[in-house]
């Protein structure tokens, strides 16, 4: 009999976990959501083999569980899960975007013989739900885990095994460490960039240009401010000790921006941006992150009829993909430029190699 596999919520990370593991292990995978209209298309699209009316039957015969759904309802199944009865030797894990909570819920129900650890998959993409889900999505991407304290390494290995399809780098963080770190490159980061778009908003009922003037530059640097109200209230209330730390600094910092304007200090104010750009400059450019990075190319066009076409035709001709195409600048007798994005560095580099075989000229920010 073929080993069972369980997934709980059927968006795009729980379908793109499904895929990378139906990729590389023969095994019959479940699939539970409660919006049975994405139960539907994930068996249509053989994201899954089966699906279960309830989590109680889906937990009794599985190998492998995996919760992919937001923190409190991750928090909330583990405390369903208390009556119910598991396959001995079943590994339990999850997805969530902090650690230590889960890890609590998670420990009442080691007297029933699960091995829980902990997931993070630091991947996501612009697109939701399992119609977007992908099996290369956590490609290269980090993959923290986050043992409970009695599981042993055997059963560690057993879970990178069931995930090697995901092709991701697979670190071990304790709970508390993960929640600091996330908060740092990815909590904190979504809440100013919150702050700015609600800023530019109260300011945009005086001065209604400010909304078309920021269509630009604001807003690609704001971007992460248009994920999930729904997750970004979970994480916020199950980080709430590290956050409100994290938030007490970063008040630091801005008083100390403050302080440089008001003494007029020109020195300390190009030290500031000049330690920023530099250490900035220095962070990889090929590893994914925390917050799923940008695959932009800018590609300087004369203004002439069909040099839009051309770059299109160019990309297409060698099966390159665009996700997105943007017009930032074109005014007559000038170069305008193009930002096109694409799925993968990868797609990127191609794309850049074809066109400047072509002459045209390309940079990456």
């Amino acid at each position: 009999m073929k080993n069972q596999v369980f997934i709980i919520g059927l968006g795009l990370i729980g379908g793109s976990i499904a895929l990378a593991i139906k990729k590389e292990h023969d095994c019959q995978v479940i699939g539970y959501d409660i919006a049975t209209e994405q139960v539907k298309v994930a068996r249509a699209l053989k994201v899954i083999d089966e699906s279960v009316a309830t989590i109680e039957e889906g937990v009794r015969k599985a190998d492998l569980i995996v919760l992919a759904t937001p923190v409190s309802n991750t928090i909330a199944i583990f405390e369903e899960m208390q009556s119910y009865t598991f396959k001995e030797g079943v590994i339990i894990t999850d997805v969530g975007s902090t650690k230590s909570s889960i890890i609590k819920e998670a420990a009442k129900l080691v007297k029933k013989g699960i091995h829980f650890i902990g997931g993070h998959p630091m991947a996501g993409s612009h697109k939701s739900g399992v119609q977007a889900a992908k099996a290369h999505l956590f490609e290269n991407a980090f993959y923290i885990l986050t043992p409970s304290a009695h599981i042993q390494q055997r059963t560690m290995i057993q879970l990178q095994n069931w995930l090697k399809g995901t092709k991701a780098k697979f670190i071990t963080m304790l709970p508390e460490e993960h929640d600091r770190v996330a908060g740092a490159v990815s909590h904190l980061p979504h809440i100013i960039a919150t702050s700015l778009v609600r800023e530019m908003a109260k300011k945009n009922e005086a001065e209604p240009m400010l909304s078309r003037l920021a269509a630009g530059g604001f807003r690609d640097i704001t971007r992460i401010a248009s994920a999930s109200p729904v997750m970004w209230r979970d994480i916020l209330l199950h980080n709430k000790v590290i956050l409100l730390q994290q938030l007490s600094e970063w008040m630091e910092e801005m008083q100390h921006v403050k302080k440089l304007l008001e003494d007029k200090d020109a020195q300390a104010i190009f030290h500031y941006f000049d330690d920023a750009k530099r250490f900035r400059d220095d962070m990889p450019v090929r590893e994914k992150g925390a917050i799923p990075a940008f695959y932009d190319l800018f590609v300087d066009v004369p203004d002439h009829p069909g040099v839009i076409s051309d770059v299109t035709s160019i990309l297409a001709d060698h099966q390159i993909s665009i996700t997105n195409i943007r017009i930032l600048e074109t005014r007559e007798d000038i170069m305008g430029v193009l930002r096109l994005s694409f799925r993968s560095e990868d797609d990127r580099e191609l794309a850049r190699s074809y066109l400047e075989r072509s002459l045209y000229e390309t940079s990456i920010l």
